[in-house]
């Protein structure tokens, strides 16, 4: 792992593992503001109503994954899929942070606006985080390298198989015209005897 690495993924998350802890510790208040935007999703998804109906459960889910994956981002543990967690809550907190924040005075819409920025610029650095794969390659590129060398292999596999079936069927070959001439050498001393 580089320098920037070791230092950037603890910085990165040190904002979303206070926002997890805060969730955690403040349920009540997470519950009371998630509750217009999951009466929101139970509309558009009834199907949903069930995950729905209970918003303390939802904001304790919401925020241990958000510490979990902050801590994970920050160790350098499933880096990529703790940052794509990360991207799903924090959009999240997001949208629900703006829908509640007070936009009545110009003072407190800039305030929102400005939170909004804050939130949306570190749902970018995450995004760029999930797809950081550490100066390693991808997994659709090792899996797009396997399976080239695996073709490779074949067709090698295939190339050595021809050309042992090529030497097996000359040295056959060989052996039946030595046993035809023995089997004649054998039936002329039989036949002269």
């Amino acid at each position: 792992m580089t320098l920037v690495r070791v230092l950037a993924r603890p910085l990165l998350a040190s904002s979303f593992v206070l926002t997890g802890v805060d969730r955690l510790r403040n349920t009540d208040s997470t519950a009371s503001a998630l509750r217009p935007t999951l009466d929101r999703v139970a509309k558009a998804f009834p199907s949903a109503q069930s995950l729905t109906d209970n918003e303390k459960q939802v904001a304790k889910v919401l925020g241990a994954a958000h510490l979990g994956a902050a801590v994970l981002l920050s160790i350098g543990r499933f880096s990529r899929l703790s940052a794509l967690v990360l991207v799903g809550t924090s959009a999240l907190n997001t949208i629900v942070e703006f829908n509640n924040a007070d936009s009545s005075t110009p003072q407190a819409r800039k305030q929102r606006r400005n939170q909004l920025i804050k939130n949306l610029s570190l749902i970018g650095a995450v995004l760029i985080a999930s797809v950081d794969t550490n100066g390693r390659p991808s997994w659709a590129w090792r899996a797009e390298h396997f399976a080239e060398e695996a073709r490779r292999n074949a067709l090698a596999l295939g190339h050595d198989t021809r050309r042992t079936a090529r030497s097996l069927a000359r040295d056959t070959e060989k052996r039946l015209k030595k046993a035809e001439k023995a089997v004649r050498k054998t039936a002329s001393n039989a036949a002269g005897s």
